[in-house]
């Protein structure tokens, strides 16, 4: 048996808590714009902050995804870790950057960017429009990453 002790979960939270929202303040980015791209409320994103132990993992995830984090699992005492990164979705989505979701938006006026439930909308609701082909990889993965946070749960978390 090894001689270290464990953080309590609470200790963890706030930890995590405290560096979702350090990462969030160096891109400069407020809470509004957060958690609207992780597809929470502001105040759930403030729980999240703060470390509380009662908001669900999900939560916790699509915050992480929406800032371009990962969870890594470490073993208690080991220097080995295993990682699950999603991939990134950008807060505010550049249609210039995304052929296909600018050829489905044409109906957009006033912005060039849009925020990733608006793209995701867009996608879901146009995809039998969509010409595939003239989609980049990077495009492709930005589709399957939104469809990973959007489509599961419409709904405010």
């Amino acid at each position: 048996m090894s001689n270290f002790s464990f953080p309590s979960a609470q200790e963890a939270a706030i930890r995590l808590g405290a560096q979702i929202r350090l990462h969030r303040k160096a891109l400069g980015l407020n809470a509004v714009v957060t958690a609207e791209a992780a597809n929470i409320s502001r105040v759930t994103l403030h729980r999240i902050e703060k470390g509380e132990g009662s908001v669900n993992m999900a939560a916790y995830l699509r915050t992480l995804t929406a800032l371009g984090l990962s969870l890594e699992l470490v073993e208690a005492g080991s220097t080995r870790k295993q990682t699950f990164q999603e991939p990134a979705i950008p807060v505010r989505i550049s249609l210039v950057d995304y052929p296909v979701l600018k050829s489905l938006a044409w109906q957009v006026h006033g912005t060039d960017t849009l925020t990733p439930q608006e793209a995701w909308d867009i996608y879901d609701r146009n995809r039998r429009h969509a010409n595939l082909e003239k989609a980049s990889a990077e495009e492709l993965a930005l589709m399957d990453a939104l469809e990973q946070v959007f489509s599961v749960s419409d709904r405010h978390v």
